[in-house]
C-alpha cells in the first residue's frame, strides 16, 4: 500500500509538473507560432532566410556567453535550500554573465569596425538579452518557481507577438521590426521576474566567497561547452549547407517549415522539463528502471500521436496559414517531424548524464553526430538539395539515439513494452500517406487510425492515471 501511494504520488507531480510546463510553452508558442505565418506575408523570403542565419550564429554563441550556466543554474539550485548556498550560485552565474556582455561588446565593435555585417547591433543586442532569459529563467526553475518561468514564457512570447505586429506590420521595418520585438519582449520578461522574484535584490552579493561554487558549476557547465557547439553543428548547420548549395530564398523556405515543425520540439520540450525535475529527484528510488521504462514507453506513443495529428492537421490547413509564396515547405513538414521526434527521444537519455552529474560523457556521443551530420550534409544537400537536409537530420538524430540508447545501461536500464513496437512502426510509414493523401477526409481517416493504434503504445498504467487526474480536475472544477 505505502509502496502505490508512493507510485500516484510520484506521478502526480510529474504529470502536475507537466501541466504547468504545457500551459506555459502551448500558450506562449501559439502566439509565436501565429507570428511566423504574418512574416510569411509580410517578409520576403530572401531576408527570412537572412534573419534566419543571424539567429542561428546567435544559438551558435549564447552557450559562450553564459558558459553554458543555464543547465548548471538549475541543477545545483534544484538540490538546495540553503540561501547562503543559493547567493553563491547566483552570485557568480551573474558576474559570468556580465563578463560575457563584455567580451561580447568588444567582438561587437571591432566587426563593426572592420566589416559591413547587416544589423550587427541589434544582433549584439539580442544576444545579450537571449543570454540573460536563457540563464535567468533556468534560475527561476532551480528556487522552484516554475509558474513564475512559465509567466515569463508567455510574456515573452506575447510581447513577440505584440512588438511584431507594430513593428513588421503597422510599422513596415521588415528585419528590424523582427529584431526590435524579440529584444524588447525579452527585456520585458526579464522584468517580471526580477519584481516577482527580486533575485538580484536578494540574492546577489559582492561579499561572499564563490570559489568553491565557481569550480563546482564549472567542473559540471564547461564540458557542455563542446557539447553545445557539436549540438550547434548539428541542429543548425543545415541552414548553411542550404544557402551555400540551393540559395537564401530555399534557406526561407525552409525555415519557415522549421518553424512550424519545432511546435513538435515545443510540445517534447514540455516533457523534458518536467522529465527533467522528476528523474533528478528520483534517480535514486529503488524501482527506478521500472518508473523510467514506463515513462519512456508512453513518451514514445504520445510522440507518435502527436507527429501524426499535428503534422495532418497542419497539412489541411496550410493553404490558408502560408503565403502562396511559401507553400511548398508543406511537404517538409512530416519527415522533419521525423527527425524532431528522434531527437526528442535522444533527449529522453540525457537525464542519465544530468542525474549523474557525469556532463563529460554527453561528449562522444555528439561529437559523433556532428561529424556524421557535417558529412551528410556536404554528401546530400548538394544533390537533393533541401530533402538532403532533412535526410541529414534524421541520420544525425537516429545515430545519437541508438548511441545513447546503449550508453544509458551505465545509468539505469530501460524495458521496452511490446506494444511499443506499434508507435515506434506508425512515426516513419506515416510519411507515405503524408506526401500522397491530398484529400481532406482521407487524412483525417488515418489521423484517427494511427493514433488508435498509437495509444495502444501507452502503458495501462499511465492511461490510468491520466485519465484519474482529468476525472479529478472535472470534479473540482465543478
Amino acid at each position: 500500500m505505502a509502496q502505490n501511494e508512493v507510485h500516484s504520488e510520484r506521478s502526480s507531480k510529474f504529470l502536475k509538473d507537466l501541466g504547468i510546463y504545457a500551459i506555459g510553452n502551448l500558450g506562449s508558442k501559439i502566439i509565436t507560432f501565429a507570428m511566423v505565418a504574418v512574416y510569411t506575408h509580410y517578409i520576403s523570403k530572401s531576408d527570412m532566410g537572412y534573419y534566419d542565419l543571424c539567429l542561428t550564429i546567435l544559438f551558435l554563441i549564447i552557450p559562450f556567453v553564459t558558459l553554458q550556466l543555464r543547465d548548471g543554474a538549475f541543477r545545483f539550485l534544484l538540490e538546495t535550500d540553503d540561501g547562503k548556498q543559493r547567493s553563491k550560485i547566483i552570485t557568480f552565474v551573474y558576474r559570468t554573465l556580465i563578463y560575457g556582455t563584455a567580451v561580447s561588446l568588444v567582438a561587437s565593435l571591432l566587426l563593426a569596425l572592420f566589416t559591413s555585417i547587416d544589423y550587427v547591433w541589434y544582433c549584439f543586442v539580442l544576444l545579450i538579452v537571449m543570454s540573460f532569459y536563457e540563464v535567468v529563467t533556468q534560475v527561476a526553475r532551480g528556487l522552484g518557481r516554475n509558474v513564475d518561468f512559465v509567466a515569463a514564457g508567455i510574456i515573452s512570447s506575447f510581447g513577440i507577438g505584440v512588438f511584431s505586429i507594430l513593428f513588421v506590420v503597422v510599422l513596415p521595418w521588415g528585419i528590424a521590426g523582427i529584431f526590435i520585438a524579440n529584444i524588447l519582449a525579452r527585456v520585458v520578461a526579464l522584468a517580471y521576474l526580477e519584481v516577482r522574484l527580486k533575485i538580484v535584490a536578494t540574492y546577489f552579493k559582492t561579499d561572499v566567497d564563490i570559489k568553491q561554487v565557481a569550480h563546482d558549476l564549472i567542473k559540471y557547465s564547461l564540458p557542455l561547452l563542446p557539447g553545445a557547439l557539436c549540438w550547434w553543428l548539428t541542429g543548425s548547420s543545415d541552414r548553411w549547407f542550404i544557402n551555400h548549395f540551393v540559395g537564401l530564398e530555399a534557406n526561407g523556405v525552409y525555415a519557415v517549415a522549421f518553424r512550424f515543425n519545432s511546435i513538435i520540439l515545443i510540445l517534447a520540450t514540455i516533457f523534458y522539463q518536467a522529465w527533467q525535475e522528476t528523474a533528478i529527484l528520483q534517480y535514486n528510488s529503488p524501482d527506478r528502471d521500472k518508473f523510467f521504462s514506463r515513462v519512456f514507453n508512453s513518451y514514445i506513443g504520445v510522440l507518435a500521436i502527436l507527429l501524426t495529428v499535428y503534422s495532418f492537421s497542419l497539412k489541411i490547413f496550410y493553404p490558408v496559414i502560408v503565403s502562396s509564396n511559401y507553400q511548398e515547405s508543406v511537404y517538409y513538414l512530416y519527415p522533419m517531424g521525423i527527425a524532431a521526434v528522434i531527437f526528442s527521444l535522444s533527449a529522453f537519455f540525457d537525464m542519465g548524464y544530468q542525474c549523474a552529474k557525469d556532463t563529460v560523457s554527453t561528449l562522444p556521443a555528439i561529437v559523433v553526430a556532428a561529424i556524421v551530420n557535417i558529412v551528410c550534409n556536404l554528401l546530400l544537400v548538394k544533390y537533393i538539395g533541401v530533402y538532403g537536409a532533412i535526410a541529414t537530420s534524421i541520420i544525425t538524430y537516429l545515430v545519437l539515439f541508438l548511441w545513447r540508447l546503449h550508453d544509458m545501461k551505465r545509468y539505469f536500464k530501460l524495458s521496452f513494452y511490446r506494444n511499443t513496437a506499434i508507435a515506434v512502426l506508425l512515426i516513419p510509414l506515416g510519411a507515405i500517406p503524408f506526401r500522397f493523401i491530398d484529400s481532406w477526409w482521407l487524412s483525417l481517416l488515418y489521423m484517427v487510425v494511427a493514433s488508435a493504434l498509437a495509444l495502444m503504445a501507452i502503458p495501462k498504467e499511465t492511461l490510468h492515471e491520466m485519465k484519474t487526474k482529468i476525472l479529478l480536475k472535472m470534479r473540482l472544477s465543478k
